[in-house]
C-alpha cells in the first residue's frame, strides 16, 4: 500500500497526513477550502478539487470529517467515495459517528466489488 486518499484535512487530519507522508506514503487529499491545506500541499500532499478526483487509484481512503451528516455526504452523495473508489480499496472512517451509519457504509461498501471497510 503506497497511495492514500485523505478526506477531511482539518486540525486532526493535518497531523495524520503529515505523519503518513513522513513514513513514505503518497497522500492525495481533498478539502472544501484549498487555502486551508496549502501548508500540507507545500509539504508534499497532492490536492484534488473533488472527491471524485481524489479517490480513484488509492489503496486506502481515510475520512475524518466533522459530523455524521458529513460522513454520509462524502460516502453516498454523487461524486462520493463509494461511487469512485476502486474495488478492494480500504475505507477507514475516523469520524465520531453512530454504529448504524458505520453499518450502512460497511454494507454498501462490501456490496460494491468487495470493498473493505474499517472503522477505528
Amino acid at each position: 500500500m503506497k497511495k492514500i486518499g485523505f478526506i477531511g484535512v482539518g486540525i486532526m487530519g493535518k497531523s495524520m497526513v503529515r505523519n503518513l507522508m513522513k513514513t513514505g506514503y503518497e497522500l492525495h487529499i481533498y478539502a472544501r477550502t484549498k487555502a486551508k491545506v496549502d501548508d500540507v500541499i507545500s509539504e508534499g500532499a497532492i490536492f484534488h478539487e473533488s472527491i471524485k478526483e481524489c479517490v480513484p487509484g488509492c489503496d486506502a481512503v481515510i475520512t475524518i470529517v466533522g459530523f455524521p451528516r458529513d460522513v454520509e455526504e462524502v460516502y453516498f452523495d454523487e461524486g462520493g467515495i463509494l461511487e469512485n473508489a476502486d474495488p478492494g480499496t480500504y475505507l477507514i472512517d475516523m469520524t465520531t459517528t453512530s454504529p448504524m451509519l458505520a453499518e450502512k457504509i460497511s454494507k454498501e461498501g462490501t456490496e460494491k466489488d468487495s470493498m473493505c471497510w474499517m472503522r477505528l
